[in-house]
């Protein structure tokens, strides 16, 4: 591929990073492209393999240079400042349901957020009302803090404090989301210890003997034509950690839950993975 002056300018800035990236590190895949074709979609999609510093990437200019609303994916970053500041006390923390009935884009009731929840409860189910109400006992002075301290994403919360990651106040790239959770992994992140082992923990979502897959989801604009689902985190296999960052684009109608996850499962076996042989 030619290399232009801007993406030159961006690995420089992934290299600040990942200490290890240069052209010769990144191979664009357009072959992944089949699997969001599959599903009606589009996005983007990317992997980086610690051990050999490798990137592969789909769709790079959307992957380095467009930014999205990170919806439930910033309960990653909820989670960690809650806990630094104590509003979260530790993963078993409950708020009491307020007792509005919840639904979902179809209309379907949301029983799994429709009661006392715990933090690890809530972050599995994605549950909205328990992290607003965390966002709101972090306060707008403090979440400032850290959005800026972290550097993340746009760092703009506007208006509403229990709102702004799901209205589209704040806006973050794919590359910057796999930067964070390669950081949190590696508990490099600008938290104590336990903050990251917590929240390293609470993302556990499949574990076996072939591997384990870690990750949090989200999903953008529900019901509508703009809809943005993300799924990012890591696999292990073999204790070898990999970083992906997945932003599937599709319109109303589409099964986000379901979609995001089986382009996921299925970009991750054509790249060799889940039979534990990497």
């Amino acid at each position: 591929m030619n290399w232009t002056k801007q993406t030159a300018g961006w690995l420089l800035g992934l290299a600040l990073t990942f200490s290890t990236c240069s052209p010769n590190n990144v191979t664009v895949d357009e072959s992944l492209k089949t699997h969001f074709d599959k599903q009606n979609t589009t996005g983007t999609f990317a992997l980086f393999d610690n051990s050999l510093g490798q990137f592969t990437i789909y769709a790079l200019p959307k992957y380095k240079d467009s930014a999205y609303t990170p919806a439930s994916t910033f309960k990653i970053v909820n989670s960690l400042i809650g806990l630094e500041t104590g509003v979260i006390e530790n993963e078993k923390m409950v708020i009491r349901w307020d007792g509005v009935v919840r639904t979902g884009p179809a209309g379907d009731t949301m029983h799994a957020w429709n009661k006392d929840l715990t933090m690890e409860e809530a972050f599995k189910a994605s549950a909205v009302p328990y992290y607003q109400e965390v966002a709101r006992r972090i306060g707008r002075d403090t979440m400032q803090r850290w959005l800026d301290s972290l550097k993340y994403g746009n760092h703009v919360i506007g208006k509403e404090i229990d709102q702004f990651w799901l209205d589209g106040s704040l806006k973050v790239r794919p590359d910057e989301q796999l930067g964070l959770v390669k950081r949190l992994y590696f508990g490099e992140l600008p938290f104590q210890k336990r903050t990251q082992e917590i929240v390293r923990n609470v993302m556990l979502q499949e574990a076996n003997s072939n591997y384990k897959l870690a990750y949090k989801t989200g999903w953008a604009n529900p019901g509508t034509d703009q809809q943005k689902g993300w799924i990012l985190g890591w696999i292990e296999e073999n204790k070898h950690p990999y970083f992906f960052v997945l932003l599937v684009e599709a319109k109303a109608g589409t099964d986000m839950q379901t979609v995001r996850k089986q382009i996921l499962m299925d970009i991750l076996k054509q790249l060799g993975f889940l039979e534990g042989k990497r």
